[in-house]
């Protein structure tokens, strides 16, 4: 504690700037009857006494340690009050709360990663999961292309919270979804039917429920990179041949359908 000579004791501003302690707190430790200057001035200016500081201090102690004023007043006044047992009640309590932050710590890296890399895996882990055709620069790619969006950061912040086993489990249900779809294309379904609408909304909701919402006119962009991009057009020409422009027609014709114009359609 500082040492303190002053005989005729000290103002509450002196006290405050010794102890690091805010006047207001001070103000109000005095008001509940927790730590009360002695004297007072003629003129009626509260005066804290060398022992008045020195149970500040103890409360000070006792506040950075997490114990409420109700606690640190049995402490210090209750003869009955089992300091020790206290203190340890109180460590238990930091250490869980230290436990807690740690883990929003780790929480945080994640999150953090995901909005810089998208996904959370290794090349291995990627490779594994989404087949020998997966090129793991494609995450960093859509980063440097998408990382701006609120599609991306939507994205991003489902990544952080997924394990590999998740994203096992999504590759297998997109995977499904596109052997059906290529089922449908060779059995004769038109675009624009009922049962390819039905598709295409099944596609839409599953991509939606996998990476970012996807409107229905994001949709009918999806479906023009599908068929425009090589490496898109490549992995679905490679279900079935043809499929990557029955896909975006299929698109196109359930856009129509819900009033919007294919032509016209915009990443919104």
């Amino acid at each position: 504690m500082p040492d303190l000579t002053d005989d005729d004791g000290l103002t509450v501003g002196q006290v405050s700037t010794r102890l690091g302690v805010t006047v207001r707190a001070l103000h109000h430790w005095d008001e509940v009857g927790l730590a009360r200057p002695s004297l007072r001035t003629a003129a009626g200016y509260r005066l804290y006494t060398v022992a008045d500081v020195e149970r500040l201090y103890r409360v000070v102690v006792y506040r950075e340690l997490g114990l409420g004023l109700d606690r640190i007043r049995a402490i210090l006044d209750d003869a009955d009050t089992d300091v020790p047992d206290a203190l340890r009640a109180q460590r238990t309590q930091v250490a869980e709360r230290i436990n807690r932050l740690q883990q929003l710590s780790a929480g945080l890296d994640r999150m953090i990663d995901a909005h810089e890399r998208g996904l959370l895996l290794t090349a291995e882990q990627q490779a594994s999961i989404f087949g020998s055709h997966w090129n793991p620069d494609w995450p960093a790619r859509a980063r440097q292309r998408y990382g701006d969006t609120t599609q991306w950061r939507q994205y991003a912040e489902r990544s952080a919270s997924r394990s590999p086993e998740e994203w096992q489990a999504i590759a297998d249900a997109v995977a499904g979804l596109e052997r059906v779809l290529g089922d449908a294309m060779d059995s004769g379904v038109i675009p624009g039917s009922p049962e390819a609408n039905q598709l295409v909304e099944r596609h839409r909701e599953m991509f939606s429920s996998s990476y970012f919402p996807l409107t229905r006119q994001m949709q009918v962009c999806l479906g023009r990179m599908y068929e425009s991009d090589p490496a898109f057009a490549a992995h679905y020409d490679g279900i079935r041949a043809g499929l990557a422009t029955w896909l975006r027609r299929s698109i196109d014709a359930s856009a129509r359908a819900h009033s919007i114009d294919p032509d016209a359609a915009t990443w919104q």
